[in-house]
This record gives structure tokens, C-alpha cells and sequence, in this order.
């Protein structure tokens, strides 16, 4: 019997999965994160290691503790015969029907009493399914098996079907500094909030120099620094003392914005403010500074949505690139990030053509917003949004645009170049 074990978070062994599972993505999109259950599997194939594999890195799989062993549904009875077990297993038979109860009566003879046994096999019996489960088996599945498939069925097991569902959660981030990132995270926030009259909270994650309270011309004495610092305390009821009240479905987790400490964080420190804002409201809107670090990368690993914003010159594309390579290995099992790009059309500063910044990416854009240093001036100047500035403008429509595509209202669509040429012929008069 041959043992391998497999770090849940270590993204770069799952990078490459099979074409079929990809399409599959989307099924999951709605499903909740797996609780804190331990989970060992025993396979006779390659095959369905490599699933198993994945299994382990997909992000609802954060919280369990999962272990993977080539080797028979024997193995694993002479391995529990001095060990406890864990809440379940997954087992590969390749049995024929009349010989698979038999093979698994060792293993229920060592198995805890809450211990739960999914087995994967090679016959697609209904009759064999329906003994299996009459004897305890929580779940009979035949391969080929797929990621999607196992992941749901392990969550059919171990998630309340009655709880309440979790809220999505959104993370913008730059390309790099100065792109805008946080001005499209808070317009898209408001966005949500108006369109939908959808609950929404935006958090904003960069405490020293967070911008959020300024563009909603506010002063909250509380934010995100007490959450994130007292995580013992933090609860749903803790989260609503924090909140600032923006609009009439919109409110503020704050960056207190002041150089008083060090803000240095350890990986998992953002998490439980997660968790909290996911039970709070049916969408968080996450402001996350331009860094790369061990607290950054746990948090975009855990989240639903990536939106990406990028200007259009060399740096960014670079740093785009390398964004998207990484968080592809960090979220194997997800749609791509959403591509922002701002600022397009800046006067007498070289830019990549859109096209030709799209193109070694190979994923469109959901939006393209003009520079346009009057309205956004303007917004940032008076504590307001471009919805309240100029509703009807072509950068508040793309705003609109964009908030029904990362909720998931409307599918992204190519967007329009004709507002585009209007506000670059708009700027060239300007000169």
C-alpha cells in the first residue's frame, strides 16, 4: 500500500485539470464551503487520484482535512483496524456487484459509528445502489466521477440543507497602484446596492490608506481595524455596530486610514471578517489593496469573484498576466477574474491599444471606462458616486453593466466601443 498525503492549500500540483471539469465550474458557483470534517480517500485508479487531487485544492475544501491514499477498500480496513476514523471515506471498488458488500464488511467492522462511507465503483446498478444504501453507504457513484460530482455529494452529506445561504463575496484589486481599483470597487458597491436595492456591505481591506470613507463622505469612529484585531468578538451582531450607514441598502466596514501601527497580518486574518459579512448580507464588496501577500492571497482564494483593474501600459500588463496565472493556480476549480480596464484615452500618455492588451490574456474585458479627470474629480471632490453625479453618462451606464455582470445577473458581454470614441473625441477637443 502506497501513502501520499496532499496539502489542501497547495494550489500549484492542481493547476491542470481536464477540459470537462472547467465547463463543470459554473455548477458550483452556488454551493457553500464544506465544514471542518476530516476526509480520507482510497483509490485503486490514477484516475481517480488525480480527481481526489483537485478535490483537495478547490477552495470550498479550505476548512476540511483531507487525506489521499493510493490503495484498496482492504488498505483502509487494516489501516483503521488501529486508528480512529475520520467523519468519512471515500472509497474505489472495483469489485464486481455481488462482491462489493462483501469487500466492505471488513471495513464497517472498524468504522466509528458516525463515521460516514462513500464508495466509488465500476457498475451502474440501480440494484447495487439501492443495497448500499440500505446497509449505511451514504452515497454509490460510478465512474468516470467527476470533481463537481464529489464535492456535491459530499456536500449533500455535510451541509445543512436548511441553513441559511451564504452571501457572495467580491474582491477588487489593482493591477497596480493608482489604477483605480478602489474607485470601480466603491461605484460598483453603489451600483449593486441601488439597482437591486440589494443589502450590500463594502469593506474596505486597506487600513493604513483606505479611501472609502472619503468618496462616501463619511467619519465612522469604527471599521474593519476592530473586526479584523478582535476576532473572538466578532460576530454578526459585533460586524452591525461597525457598519456605516451610506445609502438605504449600502453600508461601510471603514479602513480607519491612519499610520498609528503596523498593519502586518498573518495568513488567515481577513477570514473570519469574511465568514461574518457572508452571513450579514447577500453581497460583500472587498476593496483589497495592490500587495501580494500571505493574507491577500488566502483571502482572494476563499472569495466568489475576482475583479481585476488594469490600465492600459506595459507594468499593468505584465502584472495582469502574472495575476491571472496565479490566481488560476490558487482557484483551479473557478471561473477566470473579471478585467477592468480604466482610464483609456489619458491625453499625451502612451497607451497598449485595448486589443493588444486583451490579446496575450486571452480574456475579454467586462468593462472599459474612459479617463475622464472632471467626473471622477468631481465625485471624489464632493463624497459622491457617478451614479449621483451624472446618472446618465456613458461611464454610469458602464458602472450598471458591471454590477449585473459580477452578480451574476447578466452574462459579461463585449463591451461597447461607440461611448468609448465619444469620450476620446470628447478629450482630443479638450487639448
Amino acid at each position: 500500500m502506497s501513502t501520499v498525503n496532499y496539502e489542501i492549500r497547495k494550489a500549484d500540483d492542481f493547476a491542470d485539470h481536464a477540459p470537462e471539469e472547467e465547463a463543470r465550474a459554473v455548477d458550483l458557483e452556488g454551493l457553500r464551503p464544506l465544514p471542518r470534517i476530516s476526509v480520507h480517500a482510497f483509490c485503486e485508479s490514477a484516475e481517480v487520484q488525480r480527481v481526489m487531487e483537485r478535490l483537495a485544492g478547490d477552495r470550498r475544501m479550505a476548512k476540511v482535512a483531507m487525506r489521499v491514499t493510493g490503495g484498496s477498500v482492504a488498505a483502509a480496513a487494516n489501516m483503521f483496524a488501529s486508528t480512529s476514523t475520520p467523519n468519512l471515506i471515500i472509497i474505489e471498488s472495483h469489485a464486481k456487484p455481488e462482491d462489493i458488500l462483501p469487500e466492505l464488511g471488513p471495513l464497517a467492522e472498524v468504522c466509528d459509528p458516525n463515521t460516514r462511507v462513500i464508495v466509488i465503483g465500476r457498475y451502474n446498478d440501480i440494484s447495487l445502489y439501492r443495497e448500499l444504501i440500505r446497509n449505511g453507504i451514504s452515497e454509490y457513484m460510478v465512474t468516470p466521477v467527476g470533481m463537481a460530482d464529489l464535492l456535491v455529494a459530499i456536500a449533500s452529506i455535510f451541509v445543512d440543507p436548511e441553513a441559511e445561504p451564504l452571501g457572495r463575496s467580491i474582491a477588487f484589486i489593482g493591477a497596480k497602484g493608482g489604477v483605480g481599483s478602489s474607485t470601480i470597487a466603491h461605484n460598483c458597491a453603489f451600483g449593486v446596492s441601488t439597482l437591486f436595492s440589494s443589502e450590500t456591505i463594502l469593506a474596505d481591506l486597506d487600513l493604513p490608506y483606505g479611501t472609502a470613507n472619503i468618496d462616501f463622505d463619511q467619519d465612522p469612529a469604527q471599521g474593519i481595524a476592530e473586526a479584523v484585531f478582535a476576532p473572538d468578538r466578532l460576530d454578526e451582531v459585533f460586524l452591525d455596530r461597525l457598519l456605516t450607514k451610506c445609502s438605504e441598502h449600502l453600508s461601510l466596514l471603514a479602513a480607519p486610514s491612519l499610520l498609528d501601527r503596523a498593519y502586518d497580518f498573518e495568513s488567515g486574518a481577513f477570514l473570519p471578517v469574511l465568514e461574518v459579512l457572508q452571513r450579514s448580507a447577500p453581497l460583500s464588496v472587498l476593496d483589497v489593496p495592490h500587495q501580494w501577500s500571505d493574507w491577500t492571497r488566502s483571502l482572494l482564494s476563499e472569495v466568489d469573484e475576482i475583479v481585476i483593474t488594469a490600465v492600459p501600459d506595459l507594468a499593468n500588463l505584465r502584472n495582469t498576466k502574472n495575476m491571472l496565472d496565479a490566481l488560476k493556480k490558487l482557484r483551479p476549480n473557478d471561473k477566470p477574474p473579471h478585467l477592468v480596464l480604466n482610464q483609456v484615452g489619458m491625453p499625451k500618455r502612451p497607451e497598449i491599444a485595448p486589443s493588444d492588451f486583451f490579446e496575450p490574456l486571452e480574456l475579454e474585458p467586462v468593462a472599459i471606462i474612459p479617463f475622464d479627470v472632471q467626473m471622477f474629480g468631481n465625485a471624489a471632490n464632493s463624497g459622491r458616486m457617478i451614479f449621483e453625479v451624472d446618472p446618465k453618462s456613458a461611464i454610469a451606464e458602464t458602472f450598471a453593466q458591471l454590477s449585473h455582470v459580477v452578480t451574476g445577473r447578466v452574462a459579461a458581454k463585449k463591451p461597447k466601443r461607440a461611448g468609448l470614441g465619444a469620450m476620446l473625441s470628447m478629450l482630443r477637443k479638450r487639448k
